[in-house]
C-alpha cells in the first residue's frame, strides 16, 4: 500500500492506494496519527484507490476518528471502492464514519 499526505490549514488529506490490512495498518495508523499530533485536527481519507480493507484496516480508522476527536476534530473519508464499501456496510462502519462521495464534500463536512 502506498500513501500520500498533503496538508492545508489544519486539515490532512491522506490518499490510500493498494492493501490496508496487518502488514501495514500499525505504520498507516502511526502516520496519520503523527499528522494529528501536529496539529491537524481534520482528516479526510481518500480511499479511491484503496482495494482491499482488512479488519486490521478497520482498527486504524477507528484509533484515527477516537483521536482526531479528542483533538476536537473529524475525520470523515470519501469515494470508497465498491470492496471497501462492502466492508464497512457490513462491520456497521458505514454508521460509525463519516462517509461522502467526493473530496470536495469531504473537506466540507469536515
Amino acid at each position: 500500500m502506498t500513501m500520500t499526505i498533503e496538508s492545508q490549514d489544519g486539515l490532512a488529506i491522506v490518499v490510500l492506494t493498494g492493501r490496508l490490512d496487518s502488514t501495514n495498518a500499525a505504520d498507516t495508523e502511526a502516520k496519520i496519527v503523527a499528522q494529528i499530533e501536529a496539529g491537524h485536527k481534520r482528516v479526510v481519507v481518500d480511499a479511491s484507490a484503496l482495494d482491499y480493507l482488512s479488519s486490521a484496516g478497520l482498527r486504524v480508522f477507528l484509533v484515527v476518528a477516537k483521536r482526531v476527536k479528542a483533538a476536537g476534530g473529524g475525520l470523515v473519508l470519501h469515494s470508497l471502492t465498491n470492496h471497501v464499501r462492502e466492508v464497512f456496510e457490513i462491520s456497521g462502519f458505514i454508521n460509525v464514519l463519516t462517509v461522502c462521495a467526493n473530496r470536495d464534500e469531504a473537506v466540507a463536512r469536515v
